[in-house]
């Protein structure tokens, strides 16, 4: 069973209030307004002179657990939202292996799932693992991206993004964090640039939270489990309000909900799971043999739900 054997984050010690963010790309008052007051969003995690090489490397130098097992590692991820990270022919995750000390990993990026792409990759990871024949062998699944553009800067009226990194060891088999379901709804008629078409956004918008509702429930009956068993769930970062309203059409209490890392860190990219997976370890919010659910949506447009237990 995929089990996730250590998570570590980097999070960019500059934060950058959403009203600056909004004075460089060109919002208006009023959508600051709204992102502040009715999507809970105050600032974002930036390191506007780093690299995203810069970026990743210290989210995977600060996992202790992989010092001395690089040679156990066969595969080497990237969960990514954008598919162009960097001009050919620079290759970040490439350079990141190098560094690392990687030599037996494969390396490769998943971003077909934009912001899902991280419980995509978890899951592959798991497969490729149970199919190495190896059961010492591991994977490294990275996530963290620049927000080099306007539009790698801005999903309008939704969030703004930020820069985290977070890195996790996948072994096919563990004793925590085990995987214990995954589903995925893909929604391709949302397939599009939603900045330039006010209808698409509108009927995405509509759609979204019944979409994600759906997606949680058929993890869950996949695990066998219902939400009333869940200890938390732990949410992509987009923002408070999206959540808010899908724990209400959930019937699910928003205070199992980790929302606290949407003003205190922003909507990290695919990164957002293990941001709030370490967020939950680290201050002891779940106990040994908790289910939780980790759900993230991708402009795209996919759903994503994962139950795991710790």
């Amino acid at each position: 069973m995929t089990a996730l054997e250590a998570v570590a984050v980097h999070l960019p010690p500059r934060l950058e209030p959403i009203e600056d963010v909004g004075a460089r790309i060109g919002l208006t008052p009023r959508q600051l307004r709204i992102f502040r007051r009715f999507h809970g969003l105050d600032q974002v995690r930036l390191d506007p002179d780093g690299t995203l090489l810069d970026l990743l490397e210290p989210a995977v130098r600060a996992l202790p657990e992989l010092r001395g097992n690089e040679h156990r590692v066969r595969y080497l991820l990237h969960a990514r939202s954008t598919p162009v990270a960097a001009p050919y022919p620079i290759n970040p995750l490439h350079q990141l292996g190098e560094r690392l000390g990687l030599t037996r990993a494969d390396a490769f990026t998943v971003t077909q799932q934009a912001c899902a792409s991280s419980l995509l990759a978890v899951d592959l990871a798991g497969r490729l693992l149970a199919d190495d024949g190896d059961p010492a062998a591991l994977a490294l699944v990275v996530a963290g991206e620049k927000t080099f553009t306007r539009d790698a800067q801005l999903l309008p009226d939704t969030t703004i993004f930020a820069e985290a990194a977070t890195a996790c060891l996948v072994s096919a088999d563990g004793e925590r964090n085990r995987v214990l379901s995954y589903a995925v709804r893909q929604r391709p008629e949302f397939h599009g640039r939603p900045v330039d078409d006010p209808e698409l956004m509108t009927r995405y918008q509509r759609e979204y939270q019944p979409t994600m509702v759906e997606t949680v429930r058929a993890a869950l009956d996949r695990a066998g489990l219902d939400l009333a068993d869940l200890a938390l769930l732990l949410p992509h970062n987009v923002n408070q309000a999206s959540w808010r309203a899908t724990c209400r059409e959930l019937a699910f209490p928003v205070e199992r909900v980790l929302l606290e890392n949407v003003p205190a860190v922003g909507h990290s990219f695919a990164a957002d799971a293990f941001v709030n997976l370490h967020t939950a370890t680290t201050r002891g919010a779940l106990r040994p043999g908790d289910p939780y659910l980790i759900a993230a949506a991708g402009i795209g447009a996919t759903f994503a739900a994962m139950v795991l237990q710790h």
